[in-house]
């Protein structure tokens, strides 16, 4: 479908954080899109697919890799498995939880090496 309206590749880009060739190639790893063109063939972003980069965004900064990132793509766009979807996502919650608590752990004994160390005369 062609479009006039929406955002730029550009604009998307500065207000993500995500360069330009991250959208391509999101694009094309089918993690987003298709997005609309205008007359002139530019790639023009709406509401939604800016939305979506977003959550993509936060996703990828929960270590999800981009094999993940597909499947949870192809789940969103398939019909009745809302199962699946929710599986997914917990499983990759319990993980994250799994991953906060090695850090709250790792935090804690700096902080008492810190500790320790700040409280050393020598």
């Amino acid at each position: 479908m062609t479009v006039r309206q929406g955002r730029t590749i550009g604009d998307v880009a500065h207000s993500t954080g995500l360069t330009e060739d991250t959208l391509r190639y999101y694009e094309r790893e089918g993690l987003v899109g298709p997005i609309d063109r205008d007359a002139s063939g530019h790639r023009r972003y709406g509401d939604n697919e800016v939305a979506w980069i977003g959550v993509v965004t936060c996703l990828r900064e929960a270590g999800l890799g981009i094999a993940d990132l597909r499947r949870f793509t192809s789940l969103l766009r398939a019909d009745g498995v809302a199962t699946e979807r929710s599986e997914f996502l917990r499983q990759r919650r319990a993980e994250l939880v799994r991953q906060a608590d090695a850090l709250a752990a790792a935090i804690t004994v700096l902080d008492d090496k810190i500790a320790h160390y700040s409280d050393d005369p020598s």
